[in-house]
């Protein structure tokens, strides 16, 4: 390397610059580390500069075990908070923080940074959640509430109606009625990625989806209500489908719809911070979990992009992977990159 590009490379050591293009090796330590490395600044003529963990090693230096240049601890990590969450998951009762710290072969405090940096929760939190899954598919399937709370774990009924926005963002009767009562008015019609289906409540529009047969997007809305009345109504729902046609061909504004969303409350709150997002521009999950106002629940956050049961008018297509790649997307990545380049080219 020249002594300008090192002097550069420097400067982002001094800055903590995150990045994964060098290495710097300090030759008092005999360590190696990322430019982001939090331990002290070294001495500029102790620091020596490499392209990877390979050509570093083989100049005689190890590994920080404080930056993990080499991803191994993150594994381990990793590997450990997957066990505790398939644990949790297994465990008909919320296990102590010392039976999964035990479990781990770690101490409480350690174990307890370490599930939070991976989930974006403690381990209760992520607990409470899977309770609350197992009652929502309890009442979606049709057993009575008494018998879906204790199956679920939570003991008695008054504990869920305290919670009942939190955990269902619904009461449980309406959970377990899946729509029943409720009548569901559904519209077909051609967009630029296919067939598109609006289905909308007397409260509106609960579902948006397109680019597949129109029994397949029959079925997604009939599994989300699967007791309600599906009934066809085009005229009823022209203006809503209208709207979403003119977003299609000219994504300049936001897609206004009056909404009826079903979530939990954290859920809802992911609608609404992506909703916040303008055309045209892009946020990472870890930008969006900062926005929701937890930084750490970036998991979280990307679950309840994939729930998003009404997407262009809640635009999850303008969330992206930390690197600026197209993640998973419910409609396919390709469309995800064509809404992307249609709305970019709408604002230019």
């Amino acid at each position: 390397m020249s002594n300008t590009h090192e002097d550069a490379l420097w400067q982002r050591v001094l800055a903590r610059e995150a990045g994964d293009d060098f290495l710097y090796a300090v030759t008092t330590m005999g360590v190696y580390c990322r430019p982001g490395c939090p331990s002290p600044r070294p001495l500029r003529k102790n620091v020596q500069f490499f392209l990877d963990c390979a050509s570093a090693e083989q100049g005689g230096f190890r590994a920080c075990k404080r930056c993990d240049p080499k991803g191994d601890r993150a594994r381990l990590a990793q590997a450990v908070v997957k066990d505790a969450c398939g644990f949790i998951e297994a465990s008909e009762e919320i296990p102590s923080l010392e039976a999964l710290a035990t479990r781990s072969g770690y101490s409480r405090f350690h174990f307890l940074r370490m599930f939070r940096d991976h989930t974006g929760l403690t381990p209760r939190s992520y607990a409470e959640g899977v309770r609350a899954r197992r009652l929502q598919t309890s009442l979606a399937g049709g057993a009575r509430v008494v018998d879906a709370v204790l199956d679920s774990g939570f003991g008695s009924e008054s504990r869920v109606y305290e919670k009942t926005g939190t955990l269902l963002g619904m009461t449980p009767g309406a959970a377990r009625r899946g729509g029943e009562g409720e009548v569901i008015r559904t519209a077909f019609a051609d967009c630029p990625f296919g067939r598109l289906l609006v289905g909308a409540t007397d409260k509106g529009v609960c579902f948006i989806g397109f680019a597949e047969p129109d029994d397949a997007l029959l079925g997604d809305l009939r599994q989300r209500f699967p007791k309600a009345s599906v009934v066809a109504d085009d005229k009823a729902l022209a203006s809503s489908v209208g709207a979403v046609l003119a977003f299609l061909q000219e994504p300049k504004q936001a897609l206004d719809l009056p909404l009826d969303l079903r979530g939990t409350a954290f859920q809802q709150r992911v609608w609404r911070t992506l909703c916040q997002i303008p055309a045209g521009e892009t946020r990472t999950y870890a930008q969006l979990a900062a926005m929701v106002g937890n930084p750490r629940a970036i998991r979280a956050v990307a679950r309840g992009c994939a729930t998003n049961p009404v997407s262009l008018a809640v635009p999850c297509h303008r969330v992206v992977g930390s690197d600026g790649g197209l993640t998973g997307y419910r409609w396919g990545v390709p469309r995800k990159q064509a809404l992307l380049a249609r709305e970019a080219a709408a604002q230019a």
